[in-house]
């Protein structure tokens, strides 16, 4: 039955929403992504020394950035893609770039709302995402409420129990670290870093995503530059293959699943999140902002998490399978520490292995600010309706902090199969009402000229 229901929650129609959305918005704005790169690449990294001199006690932009790609770049950059290859064949990154490029329209349309709407509880935190931009832009706080709770639900499945158990299953493959043992330690210090908030998580993904990304991509481009002879006929095979329709079917799939295909269980999340609302809330922290700036810092996510890190691990893999990925007889993060390892050697399992464990400690940490941005607003929603006080007090505090390192904990000794569908349908339900509010308030989102 949880099958079933899987199956109707991410069937095309759900990807269709998916593309739509970004197809309109990118229509919308003139092909603002492509006509104006120079722009909005000048006005993210381009800016960084500038963000950084500001006020040392703010979280800056590039914190903002750093947590939402923590929460977007994860084990499904290493599986994700090598399943689209196989499921595919090389034909799939085309179509993992068109669905980037459309992608990061979306991305930026909702961050965009997510910081015009946003604003500050009784403790002077911002609360920013889909939920408020629900309530106060498209007038339906019914739907808020309602995405709030399938936030909260995918932060206890996807963002903290797969995340670890992908964490105590790597320890314990690689490095024969007892699955309890990797479990104490794991929750620990998840425990340590959300204790400080934002501000330390924030922190914390600032320094960890640039050199865990940095050296990915440095062994990736080692890997790829060692047979430097084989990129033409890398390019040729994938634009040769990208029109036959398993390819089309399979390159949008792969930029849409890289990260439920964790293992090869499951399908249907959107590697950088473009649609699920997720960016909009991460972005909510940044001061000395607007909202068009923290729009074009989602839009550079969406690049680096697909264009950069999923294409590097594209061509890792098609070029030590000489175009035929899908010929190895592996699929999966054993196809991508295979092709690692056949340059590498050991030292490539260890590449792997290692981003892994960091990608996806990244998402823990950065989907436990999702999930109390949510469970806050929730909380506050039902108190204003004096409604489910008991649920108000599990969602507000320490209580939710508990519940979320209790399934960090029980993530790393489970078997999540069931868990995993659980959590995809989680995922797709969350996307639908932060699409319905893009469809209706987009004479509100406006680009920069």
């Amino acid at each position: 039955m949880i099958h079933y229901i899987h199956e109707l929650v991410w069937g095309p129609w759900l990807l269709i929403l998916f593309l739509g959305i970004g197809i309109i918005y990118t229509v919308k704005t003139g092909f603002f992504q492509i006509r104006k790169l120079t722009f909005w690449w000048k006005q993210t990294i381009g800016s960084i020394q500038e963000d950084e001199d500001g006020d040392k006690g703010d979280v800056t932009r590039f914190q903002t950035a750093c947590t939402a790609l923590a929460a977007t770049i994860g084990t499904g950059n290493i599986v994700g893609v090598a399943t689209a290859l196989t499921a595919g064949g090389p034909g799939a990154i085309f179509w993992m770039w068109v669905s980037a490029a459309i992608g990061m329209m979306t991305g930026y349309a909702e961050t965009m709302l997510g910081i015009r709407y946003r604003y500050r509880d009784q403790n002077g935190a911002w609360i920013c995402g889909p939920m408020v931009y629900l309530e106060r832009g498209l007038k339906l706080p019914v739907l808020g409420m309602i995405y709030s709770f399938l936030c909260i639900m995918v932060s206890l499945g996807m963002g903290s129990m797969v995340q670890s158990n992908s964490i105590a299953d790597t320890l314990n493959y690689s490095f024969q670290v007892p699955t309890a043992l990797a479990g104490i330690l794991l929750t620990g210090l998840v425990l340590f870093v959300v204790l400080g908030g934002i501000s330390r998580i924030a922190f914390v993904s600032e320094r960890l995503i640039p050199l865990a990304s940095g050296i990915y991509m440095l062994f990736s481009m080692v890997v790829i530059m060692s047979c430097y002879d084989k990129i033409p006929y890398i390019f040729h095979v994938i634009f040769q293959d990208a029109f036959r329709p398993v390819s089309v079917f399979s390159g949008a799939a792969g930029f849409g699943i890289s990260k439920s295909l964790q293992y090869g269980i499951s399908r249907g999340v959107f590697s950088n999140e473009a649609g699920l609302g997720s960016m909009a809330v991460l972005h909510g922290a940044a001061e000395n902002t607007t909202p068009e700036k923290q729009g074009m810092w989602a839009m550079f996510e969406v690049f680096f998490d697909t264009i950069i890190i999923c294409t590097m691990t594209a061509f890792v893999i098609l070029c030590m399978s000489e175009g035929d990925a899908g010929g190895s007889g592996y699929d999966g993060a054993a196809l991508t520490a295979y092709s690692f390892s056949r340059r590498l050697g050991g030292l490539g399992e260890y590449v792997v292995s290692g981003s892994m464990l960091v990608f996806a400690f990244a998402t823990i940490i950065a989907w436990y600010y999702l999930g109390k941005q949510a469970a806050g607003y929730l909380a506050e929603s039902l108190k204003k309706r004096g409604r489910f006080y008991l649920m108000q007090r599990v969602l507000r505090g320490k209580i939710y902090t508990f519940l979320y390192l209790c399934a960090v904990f029980v993530g790393c000794l489970a078997k999540l199969e069931t868990v995993w569908e659980f959590s995809d349908i989680w995922n797709g339900l969350m996307a639908v009402p932060n699409i319905v509010a893009l469809i209706f308030l987009m004479k509100e989102v406006i680009v920069p000229e």
